[in-house]
């Protein structure tokens, strides 16, 4: 399993913007220079942010991107699933009809413990816990 690549720009972007002071905004253009993601992928990437409530915009000379709450508030699995929508191990997990072997399925409890830690996981790292880089991608 592997996250979508806008997914990872995310928590690029997101992760950028926890590392800026207090209520700090970032225009767009250097976030994408910053943490190597094309502008273009970006700008979608804010949209669908700014739709979970996790960053805010705003235009105009003062304008860029700032996180809508602390960043102690958001997760990793929030930012993910903004972008790429409920994590699902296999579509067996929610729907258990969607297996060929039905009941008898012999790995269905294991895709939904490991779906179930993976989910916990996520939701317990927020980006206020993570450490500050000093270097930015290469």
């Amino acid at each position: 399993m592997q996250i979508t690549r806008q997914a990872d720009y995310a928590v690029r972007a997101v992760l950028y913007l926890a590392e800026q002071e207090a209520n700090g905004r970032a225009p767009t253009s250097r976030i994408a220079q910053e943490m190597r993601i094309p502008p273009s992928f970006l700008a979608k990437i804010v949209s669908q942010l700014s739709v979970a409530g996790v960053v805010q915009t705003s235009r105009g000379a003062r304008g860029g991107v700032s996180l809508a709450r602390e960043p102690k508030d958001i997760t990793l699995l929030e930012v993910i699933e903004a972008i790429d929508g409920p994590i699902t191990l296999n579509e067996c997990v929610p729907d258990r009809s969607a297996c060929v072997f039905g009941a008898d399925c012999p790995v269905h409890d294991i895709w939904c413990d490991t779906q179930a830690k993976l989910v916990e996981q996520l939701g317990k790292s927020n980006f206020g816990a993570l450490p500050h880089r000093t270097a930015r991608p290469s």
